[in-house]
């Protein structure tokens, strides 16, 4: 099947659009949603369009942002209206609803089950950056009364710590919930005497049909003294797992099922794995019980949650209501979509890792703080990235490369370059002594130079290599022009140091490693790179460097090898 015109248009239009809107080459998820809405007969069809589509696409990423401007105001100009209509007029965090003298209390509660991931690193920087903005306080509360499904990390608890700190959000205070079990069971306790909270012994597909059906479980009307007892045997473990649940009292008849008599406390007889805790509890708190009560008790003031919890908020507010407390200021934001990743979660990664898809939780594959740290990616960056997309209730498809766009511009005044050949082929130069190359440490500030011994036997990258022919012309980038003289073995002529007989001749411009350079192998999300590079690179430990016509990449080892990690181009 192929599109038709008015097809191709409809592709064109919203290809542009999506450019336009995030200066950079269209990305086909977002496309395709809004070309799926407009053209509702290549819904079944979806598969065998893409391809065309995403010809389509190809075509206008050869253009740059102001042919793409000209083009969509051309041929749609209502959608460059629409982009208007919806940019905000500026970018950052909008100002929190405060009352006068409060003071701004704002947390961050991971279930430390991994290490933080770009998704979670959000969370991490725009609660800090508001408490910094209003002199408030920023707590981090470790939402780990899950010890079963969502089962902590130890390493986690310490790894989001570190992290923050590497934000420059560094926690207030640090809570853990696992601690505070107790607690918990003074305010269940409390529901239960109060007639708020029951123990329910239903299954759970018994209890469902209760629920759908808007009547009460037969142990909803229980006393509130009968209650008790059973919560006392349920702490105490006299019941097995599953069997026992307990519920929240809430409108039974309530429009929406989510709210209906909400579980608050099950049996996990899983030990928690911090030793301290152990097999020390048998009922844990749900999230939607256990986040309703530390955002009571720590005080919380404003909170910024996904809008795909307002049902916890809902939930949450009765028991706010019971026990005459007032709930915190909301903000809901949407979700957060990077292109590279797709959808991911840190229970998917850690089994990923346990089964050796991942190298571990630094893998440069992998979206977590952990490989972006150790790919170089600094964290003024991040903090940019994740403030100037604010808060708002829309969802967001967002390139790496708006990422990496502020990164670059923090790393390409300090990165020194060098040479790097990977999938290195030997070329032999003949008509020529040893010399030494010097070209700049960089090529704006005045850094110096780096000396690189040329021999007679020098390394080119095989890409480059397969795009010469006997006759030839190439300048090898900082040294001398040569001809090509064989291609097996590949051999080549020195002609001369001339600049301006490559511009005569429009010769193109090869890089090169010595023959006597150092083995060094670059860690990727795209895979490995094997190659050689020059010796000073060795003396980049830990730093950011840019490998010429590769990218900014950062030292991550040096023995008889060196070890990068790739950054972004």
């Amino acid at each position: 099947m192929t599109l038709t015109d008015d097809d191709k248009k409809t592709v064109e239009k919203y290809a542009l659009q999506n450019a336009v809107k995030y200066g950079q080459a269209p990305q086909i998820g977002a496309v395709m949603g809004r070309v799926m809405g407009e053209c509702p007969h290549l819904r079944s069809k979806a598969k065998e369009v893409t391809p065309f589509i995403q010809e389509i696409l190809t075509e206008v990423a050869k253009g740059n942002p102001d042919q793409w401007q000209a083009r969509l105001e051309e041929i749609a100009p209502e959608l460059i209206e629409e982009l208007c209509a919806k940019k905000e007029p500026d970018k950052g965090l909008k100002e929190l609803d405060i009352e006068e003298g409060q003071k701004v209390v704002m947390r961050f509660a991971p279930n430390p089950n991994g290490p933080p991931t770009l998704g979670s690193t959000r969370g991490i920087v725009v609660n800090s950056e508001y408490v910094k903005k209003y002199g408030g306080k920023f707590i981090i509360r470790f939402d780990d009364t899950d010890p079963q499904t969502k089962r902590p990390m130890l390493e986690a608890y310490d790894w989001y710590i570190d992290d923050c700190k590497w934000l420059g959000a560094d926690p207030d205070e640090v809570v853990i919930a696992s601690d505070r079990v107790p607690v918990y069971y003074d305010y269940a306790k409390k529901l239960i005497e109060m007639g708020h909270a029951y123990v329910c012994f239903c299954d759970g597909a018994d209890f469902k049909k209760f629920k759908d059906a808007k009547e009460p479980c037969p142990h909803r009307d229980v006393s509130p003294e009968e209650n008790l007892e059973h919560w006392e045997k349920m702490t105490a473990g006299e019941y097995e797992e599953k069997s026992a649940v307990l519920r929240i009292k809430t409108d039974i008849r309530h429009k929406d099922p989510a709210l209906r008599d909400f579980g608050a406390f099950r049996i996990v007889k899983t030990p928690h794995p911090r030793p301290e805790v152990g097999d020390k509890y048998c009922v844990w708190p749900l999230l939607d019980f256990e986040g309703a009560i530390e955002d009571h008790e720590l005080g919380m003031t404003h909170i910024i949650r996904g809008k795909d919890l307002m049902d916890s908020e809902k939930r949450q507010t009765y028991i706010y209501d019971y026990l005459g407390w007032e709930y915190p200021k909301t903000t809901h934001w949407g979700r957060v979509k990077m292109h590279e990743f797709g959808k991911f979660s840190t229970s998917a990664l850690r089994k990923a890792i346990e089964d050796g898809e991942y190298s571990g939780w630094d893998d440069p594959r992998l979206p977590t703080l952990r490989a972006l740290r150790r790919r170089g990616i600094l964290p003024e960056a991040i903090r940019k990235f994740f403030i100037e997309m604010g808060v708002g209730e829309t969802d967001i498809s967002i390139s790496m490369d708006t990422l990496y766009a502020e990164n670059r511009k923090l790393v390409d005044p300090t990165a020194n370059r060098y040479f790097f050949v990977w999938d290195p082929v030997e070329i032999e130069i003949t008509g020529k002594e040893p010399c030494t190359a010097t070209p700049p440490l960089h090529p704006t500030e005045n850094r110096g130079n780096r000396e690189i011994e040329a021999g007679p036997k020098l390394y080119i990258c095989k890409e480059d290599a397969d795009k010469l022919s006997a006759g030839s012309k190439i300048r090898l980038k900082d040294l001398y022009n040569v001809e090509i003289t064989s291609l097996e073995p590949l051999q080549a002529a020195y002609l001369n140091d001339s600049i301006e007989s490559v511009k005569k001749e429009k010769m193109r411009i090869v890089h090169w490693a010595p023959s006597n350079g150092i083995p060094v192998t670059v860690l990727s999300p795209d895979g490995e790179f094997h190659g050689t590079g020059e010796k000073q690179i060795a003396n980049e430990l830990d730093n950011m460097v840019q490998f010429e016509r590769f990218g900014f990449c950062r030292i991550d080892s040096v023995n008889e090898e060196v070890i990068a990690y790739y950054t972004h181009k």
